[in-house]
């Protein structure tokens, strides 16, 4: 499967593949003959998209990112594509489906995204699959977020830029954690935040 719509600035990636070819399932025909202008890691240079991915689920990490979506946050395609670098199990977006996908920069294609209806969807889901939730947002009574040990096995909820969290996600995070901030701005862009967290994670389980 070649992903023809990020193949396109001759500037990034490699050229045509010298023949002859490798004898590699994993390699996609038409990238190793047009060449490979995505944004990848090196190691994926010329692989389709469906073994990037066979290949990112083989490590995987087991958080998993959550963010409402009432008011179609411009966000989220930042979400998406902090979560891809950091490998994180899934993104679950929740309310409406519709979202701008060109934050992204395409690392949708190689990223797992979810749907849930409502709150309560995404609740039932996690409680299932055995995740703590945890929602990043300053509230009151929230706990600096540098102090709080994440768990391993956890979804970190982010709400809409502006409002924050819901009060359904705030019933249903078994903790709330800020991110602590210094300046005059009353709080950071969901993007900043939701990567700042999965960075927490990171630096805890990875």
């Amino acid at each position: 499967m070649t992903d023809e719509r990020d193949a396109c600035d001759p500037t990034i990636g490699v050229g045509p593949h010298r023949e002859p070819w490798p004898d590699d399932p994993r390699f996609d025909p038409g990238l190793l003959a047009s060449g490979d202008r995505r944004n990848v890691v090196d190691e994926y240079r010329y692989w389709s998209v469906d073994a990037i991915v066979a290949d990112l689920d083989t490590r995987r990490h087991s958080f998993h990112v959550a963010i409402e979506n009432w008011e179609h946050d411009r966000n989220i395609g930042t979400v998406v594509r902090t979560a891809n670098a950091f490998l994180a199990a899934e993104v679950h977006i929740v309310g409406k489906r519709k979202w701008n996908r060109r934050g992204a920069m395409m690392t949708d294609v190689y990223q797992h995204v979810r749907h849930h209806d409502t709150i309560d969807d995404l609740v039932d889901w996690a409680t299932a699959t055995g995740l703590s939730i945890v929602g990043i947002d300053n509230l009151p009574g929230s706990v600096p977020l540098e102090t709080f040990d994440l768990p391993k096995r956890c979804m970190l909820v982010f709400g809409q830029e502006g409002p924050g969290l819901s009060n359904a996600a705030h019933r249903a995070a078994e903790a709330v954690c800020s991110i602590t901030q210094y300046g005059s701005t009353r709080s950071i862009n969901a993007g900043v935040a939701a990567g700042i967290a999965m960075h927490a994670w990171i630096r805890r389980w990875a």
